[in-house]
């Protein structure tokens, strides 16, 4: 997608892509729940459901050179940058034919041919190396821009206070996104950090913007000018967008540190139907909607056929890049 504001003049081709992108990061990560739910996926997998619109948001905004850098909940981030669907299932399934040959898994999906610097399992880790890969690009000059993905989690981390010091100083490329679901792991965010991020970024003399993060033509709306701004040598931007966590903090978490209330009041912030109702007053027909539900639905069950169809690595092939032999002296 052309970076371009969409706002109330976007044509019906577009709005049908952002929908097109949501509606495919919504059913990959419920049918990855299913596939958890019946143990084919191992490991740990934590799911980005009902923040759709910030990935697509961002992502609709960006070119292919840029980069991007994510986080522990990284699927839409991944899917939205270009990652290949099957081989991202296959990869977070564990197989041989994965993007990372089934190494890397749900937490640390990677693809350098589309931009995707990786998810990362640590909090806040993904931040310094979008500033690195920033810092790339403007000894490059490629006109790129590096953007980076971190929750409200990561706002007391000491790595993204030095990183966005860096960024100011050397004024570089990169656009910080910070996607606050209110939620800290299983803390409520206002007793892990006693500031906001725009605080954070006033005091480094960095430009933010403060978004609905459930309103994706919003979201896509801010992040053009943010990324424009960083493209042109304004130096580093932060986006703060105000969205939903719809699951736990990973896949089975009981969420008993969540009122029944904020539980059953979660489908209110629904970013998809939310854009079903505003592609309906835009005139867009059901019809055009279903054509776009059904491919999506083609799209998934593909992938899901090409996971359970690859190999399992073996062991001698599983540990190539993970171990190093030292021969004894």
């Amino acid at each position: 997608m052309k970076s371009r504001k969409a706002g109330n003049t976007a044509a019906k081709s577009q709005l049908l892509e952002f929908y097109e992108r949501m509606l495919l990061v919504r059913e990959a990560e419920n049918k990855l729940s299913a596939l958890f739910a019946d143990g084919e996926v191992p490991g740990f997998i934590h799911l980005s459901v009902g923040q759709e619109a910030v990935c697509v948001g961002i992502t609709s905004a960006l070119e292919a050179r840029d980069t991007l850098a994510s986080n522990h909940r990284g699927h839409g981030h991944a899917l939205s940058k270009g990652v290949d669907l099957e081989t991202f299932f296959l990869e977070i399934m564990g197989k041989e034919e994965g993007i990372c040959g089934g190494r890397g898994g749900s937490m640390h999906v990677a693809d350098m041919s589309v931009g995707m610097l990786g998810a990362n399992g640590i909090v806040g880790a993904g931040i310094p190396l979008a500033v690195g890969s920033a810092l790339a690009h403007q000894v490059r000059q490629n006109d790129a821009v590096a953007v980076v993905f971190f929750g409200d989690g990561a706002l007391a981390e000491g790595v993204l206070h030095e990183s966005l010091n860096l960024a100011a100083l050397w004024k570089l490329p990169v656009l910080f996104v910070c996607e606050n679901n209110g939620w800290s792991e299983f803390s409520p965010a206002s007793k892990q950090f006693i500031a906001n991020v725009r605080d954070l970024a006033t005091a480094f003399s960095i430009p933010s913007k403060k978004v609905d993060g459930n309103a994706v033509l919003e979201v896509h709306d801010a992040a053009v000018g943010l990324v424009n701004a960083a493209r042109n040598g304004e130096g580093p931007q932060l986006l703060e967008c105000i969205t939903h966590r719809w699951r736990g903090h990973f896949e089975g978490d009981p969420q008993k540190y969540r009122s029944e209330d904020e539980m059953s009041g979660l489908a209110d912030h629904d970013p998809i139907a939310a854009f079903e109702a505003l592609l309906e007053k835009k005139k867009v027909s059901k019809a055009d909607m279903q054509e776009v539900r059904d491919r999506i639905e083609e799209q998934i069950t593909r992938a899901v056929e090409a996971g359970r169809a690859g190999s399992a690595p073996d062991f001698e092939r599983a540990k190539t890049d993970v171990y190093t032999v030292r021969e004894a002296v």
